[in-house]
């Protein structure tokens, strides 16, 4: 089962296993991945250090938080989602960590922030994740980011974001992603259904699995606005420079500077 089986009670789950299984599944998406993560941890170093706090919006398994970590070990980290069979992954994977906090919050309620153990962070980190809102509900998460990051400090976005004035180039684009990734499927790479499919056999997630399908659906229907909105919503949100530090054909990590 491509290294994922059903794996026993709670207590007895290779956590671990999951966690590699869920990158695995999002590479096949997205395989230059691990370059964006780079990336954003470099600016990360850039611009507050090598023992920032951070939080980590829409955490999901903890992708971000396990490659923090390893990288500057005395960072600490707080995931804030909302899907109960990823932070299952994450708490599972974290466990026993002091530098890391977990916390089940909506980033639709307004009141998420009360939440989270901290007034403000060093830094704000997200990836592949704030696609699942309208552009209008993300305008308003930006601007609650604005007074949560400290002065001098960083918010990094790493997400789907396309050009509209480019309508050719963009279905060129998608037409040979979409190649290489039937390739890697035939290949035997897992897809978001088949890895939801396999979570729901195992014991320890298919509570929590069930929990966010009845949470999310199939899967969230939201925006992939350009580069240049995410610029200019995040400056108009309190935030003093803001621009794209990384791109691929079809995605973008825009930094915003407090």
């Amino acid at each position: 089962m491509t290294g994922i089986e059903a794996t026993g009670t709670a207590a007895g789950t290779d956590w671990r296993s999951w966690q590699e299984s869920w990158d695995r599944q999002q590479e096949w998406y997205m395989p230059d991945r691990e370059e964006r993560f780079r990336i954003m941890l470099d600016m990360v170093e850039a611009v507050v250090g090598p023992e920032p706090s951070v939080l980590d919006l829409a955490c999901g398994t903890g992708s971000i938080t396990d490659r923090l970590l390893r990288r500057f070990p005395k960072a600490t980290s707080t995931g804030v989602d909302l899907d109960p069979a990823l932070l299952a992954i994450a708490r599972g994977t974290f466990d026993g960590d002091d530098r890391v906090t977990l916390v089940t919050a909506d980033l639709k309620d307004p009141a998420w922030t009360d939440a989270l153990p901290r007034a403000s962070y060093d830094v704000v980190l997200t990836a592949t994740a704030l696609h699942w809102l309208r552009t209008e509900p993300l305008a308003a998460l930006y601007g609650q980011l604005g007074g949560l990051v400290r002065d001098g400090g960083v918010f990094m976005n790493a997400d789907h974001m396309t050009d509209p004035a480019t309508p050719r180039v963009n279905a060129a684009e998608r037409a040979r992603r979409h190649t290489v990734m039937d390739r890697a499927k035939a290949a035997g790479a897992l897809d978001w259904a088949e890895w939801w499919a396999l979570a729901a056999k195992d014991p320890a997630l298919a509570g929590p699995t069930a929990e966010r399908f009845a949470i999310y659906g199939e899967h969230a229907d939201g925006d992939t606005p350009s580069p240049d909105w995410h610029a200019r919503t995040l400056r108009a949100s309190g935030f003093g420079e803001a621009r794209t530090v990384w791109s691929s054909p079809s995605d973008a990590v825009v930094l915003a500077l407090k």
